[in-house]
């Protein structure tokens, strides 16, 4: 059964007539007939009494109404993909770590909306594993998270790398650490820390870094916001090893203090190297053909870097 041969049937079923049908279709009336007698083979009954007037058999009737909802369906299908391709979709999902969502991606989604007001936008923050777990599953269009590459391998899967940054050791003014401008690992692993839950490229990061220093990491806490990492912090015991882009607000803050983390030559500990993490961007082959998603993956690739480049500039 073909689509243009159900479409045949309800020509001939509207206009009753062969003719007429094949007029109205823009074929000719051996073409609407050679379409019907194989949708007939097909299902094994006649479809229309040959008479003066094509009229509807007992089986006919019955096929009329589920012919209307196929090509019906089919009609809209098409439309909607054609939509998409136009970059008429209703909306844009984006999945985006916490950091970015704070400080460099609030002007991509301004310059968004602005190119594309039709296009409701929608910004989710997660942790960068959960965030490649939503995409896959089809649940946001994109991803902006830290790079895990045992979650971005695939011929499906697009990834641009947007920068690398260190990551730094928060603490309240007061605190022990707060006296070094470079803090040793070897003091570092010391003092409980406040850290990501489970399911957050950071906290995995750290935990390796820990492992293959043969040091344990004491983890006291566990939150998900950075609101919630510097309340903790600022009472005074605890420290936290965050990226640079999620202090922006904490360098405000004369309460905490914010310091680099020593290399391996000033460290007592193998494999005491600065840590650092890399941002990517990941989407899908399908969806970087669709002009909504392919133009704000333009503008993240266009203007986070940039901004990433203008602070360091300016520190």
């Amino acid at each position: 059964m073909r689509l243009e041969q159900l479409q045949a049937f309800l020509a001939i079923a509207q206009t009753g007539s062969f003719q007429q049908a094949a007029r109205t279709s823009g074929v000719t009336q051996s073409t609407i007939s050679r379409q019907i007698q194989a949708l007939e083979a097909d299902l094994g009954i006649e479809l229309f009494h040959r008479n003066s007037q094509a009229k509807l058999t007992l089986g006919g009737e019955c096929l009329l109404p589920r012919a209307r909802k196929i090509c019906q369906e089919w009609q809209t299908a098409t439309e909607e993909l054609a939509d998409l391709i136009a970059g008429k979709q209703p909306e844009l999902c984006i999945a985006a770590i916490h950091s970015l969502c704070g400080s460099y991606l609030p002007p991509v989604l301004q310059k968004f909306c602005h190119d594309y007001p039709n296009v409701q936008l929608r910004v989710t923050s997660l942790g960068s594993d959960r965030a490649l777990k939503v995409l896959k599953d089809g649940l946001v269009d994109l991803a902006i998270v830290m790079n895990n590459r045992f979650l971005t391998t695939g011929r499906e899967m697009v990834v641009e790398v947007l920068y690398d940054e260190p990551i730094e050791v928060l603490t309240a003014a007061n605190h022990p650490l707060a006296q070094y401008e470079l803090v040793p690992w070897s003091e570092l692993i010391r003092y409980p820390q406040v850290v990501f839950k489970d399911g957050y490229g950071m906290q995995r990061l750290i935990q390796d870094r820990f492992e293959r220093m043969e040091a344990t990491l004491q983890a006291a806490l566990e939150v998900n916001t950075l609101d919630a990492f510097r309340g903790v912090v600022r009472q005074g015991e605890l420290i936290a090893l965050l990226p640079q882009s999620a202090l922006v607000e904490a360098r405000l803050d004369p309460t905490l203090a914010i310091r680099s983390l020593a290399s391996n030559s000033t460290s007592g500990l193998a494999d005491g190297s600065s840590l650092t993490r890399r941002v990517v961007m990941v989407t899908t082959q399908d969806r970087l053909q669709i002009p909504p998603i392919k133009h704000f993956w333009q503008l993240v690739r266009e203007n986070i870097p940039l901004q990433i480049d203008q602070q360091r500039s300016a520190s």
